[in-house]
């Protein structure tokens, strides 16, 4: 499945987190993509608005991971930014598979090296430099069970 939507705004990029936000579960790997300055965290800022965890959300690219726990019961968002890291080995030293299934993993820069992650996940490309796109990119049983109509709604 791949969708593409147009974001004019910074504020539309976190409306479309919050909104993808809600559908997100427990499991769930989401990889952005995008230059510098593409509306990778802003959109992360909105995925946590619609998850309901605790804030700020802030890039973590001097620490790489964040967890940021729930405050409605849902899963944490553990928010990764792989841009310091330099392999697949390095971001799978930090273990992040150990609570992969107990949280929604969000990992920024993570193109070509978190693949190994989950065999579901989400890809998520912008692009753009005032409007963006954001280009979906989903693989695996998980993304294709979801009705077009949840799809449609983000």
């Amino acid at each position: 499945m791949s969708r593409e939507v147009i974001l004019e705004t910074p504020e539309d990029t976190r409306a479309f987190g919050r909104r993808l936000g809600r559908l997100l579960r427990a499991g769930d790997v989401v990889v952005l993509t995008g230059d510098l300055g593409a509306g990778k965290t802003t959109l992360t800022q909105g995925l946590a608005e619609g998850l309901g965890v605790r804030g700020p959300i802030t890039s973590p690219t001097f620490v790489i991971a964040r967890v940021h726990p729930s405050v409605v019961g849902g899963p944490a968002l553990v928010h990764v930014d792989a841009y310091r890291l330099g392999s697949a080995v390095e971001l799978d030293d930090l273990d992040l598979d150990a609570d992969l299934d107990l949280s929604v993993t969000v990992i920024e820069w993570g193109a070509g090296m978190s693949e190994q992650l989950s065999e579901q996940r989400l890809g998520i490309t912008l692009t753009g430099e005032e409007v963006r796109t954001a280009r979906l990119d989903a693989v695996g049983p998980r993304w294709e069970r979801l009705s077009d109509s949840a799809l449609a709604s983000i």
